[in-house]
């Protein structure tokens, strides 16, 4: 279903590649833009997410580097049933995190400098679980597919505002068009996978590290925080603020179009209610028995 999914997604966005070709260069920029098209499908299938990953300027860290957040991730993902991802440290003071990677096998987690000095640790852990959920879920290479191949469409978008279109009387304003119409298309397609697949991963995360209310809490501070601090790898590359699990851009320029979350209370209200009903739940994962770091403010 996943696959499905992101061939899908590739298909529209190679359709959309090849009409603002056409805009360009008529026939001939059609043409071309179907083999850049192309050149982007087999680049985001194989290599998407470690381009995200250095756009947003993201250090593995190590077990040893790691420390207790890399202990407590390796716990979740066992819980979760799925193999340890690689753990990345993105240095922005911004609290947040996204998850990247084609499959389980081949996935990644990126928390901010921000978010492990702001968050508790059993807050830390609710966000590092509903990442893991996208993981879980297969929701990532969707994610990363869209994010890269939006991302490139918007920049030709762009590009085309400066190069004109395919004749003297209409490339002006068709260039206009394409600026506006190539990152509305692809946010189009964004916003159709994105504001569910934020919900189910709430639940999944909560029932993995045991505590709804642990996650409703991070997500409240890391709204509030976010809007205050700018993140500025995520202003460069707005595409990709749908894989971060709260919208990380502050309205420079046009980046509310890219604000593809659903609203933070209604998240927050959907995980109080599974913390006071009658679901099951897993219990709250053991302390270290550290008291340093991050792990102190729990």
């Amino acid at each position: 279903m996943g696959n499905a999914k992101v061939f899908v997604l590739m298909a529209a966005m190679t359709a959309l590649v090849m009409a603002l070709g056409w805009m360009a260069g008529g026939q001939g920029g059609a043409m071309m833009a179907l083999l850049l098209a192309g050149g982007m499908n087999v680049f985001s299938w194989w290599n998407s997410d470690k381009m995200v990953l250095r756009q947003q300027g993201a250090v593995e860290l190590s077990p040893q580097q790691g420390g207790d957040l890399y202990a407590l991730t390796a716990e979740l993902a066992r819980r979760a049933d799925l193999p340890m991802p690689k753990l990345y440290l993105l240095p922005t003071e911004q609290p947040n995190a996204f998850a990247t990677g084609r499959n389980p096998e081949n996935s990644a987690v990126a928390v901010t400098q921000g978010l492990v000095r702001s968050l508790s640790r059993d807050e830390i852990a609710g966000v590092i679980a509903h990442e893991l959920a996208h993981i879980r879920h297969r929701d990532t290479l969707t994610m990363t597919v869209t994010a890269t191949m939006a991302g490139a469409i918007a920049m030709m978008g762009n590009m085309m505002m400066f190069t004109g279109g395919r004749d003297d009387r209409g490339g002006g304003f068709g260039a206009i068009l394409a600026m506006i119409f190539a990152p509305l298309a692809a946010m189009m397609v964004q916003m159709a996978i994105s504001r569910t697949r934020e919900f189910e991963a709430d639940a999944t995360g909560a029932q993995i590290c045991g505590q709804p209310q642990a996650l409703a809490s991070a997500l409240a501070k890391i709204s509030q925080l976010a809007g205050r601090t700018l993140n500025i790898p995520a202003e460069r590359n707005p595409a990709a603020a749908s894989m971060f699990i709260i919208n990380p851009l502050n309205g420079l320029r046009m980046d509310r179009l890219f604000a593809t979350h659903p609203a933070t209370e209604d998240r927050i209200a959907r995980l109080m209610a599974m913390n006071g009903g009658a679901r099951e739940r897993v219990s709250p994962i053991p302390r270290s028995g550290r008291d340093d770091g991050p792990w102190g403010r729990g």
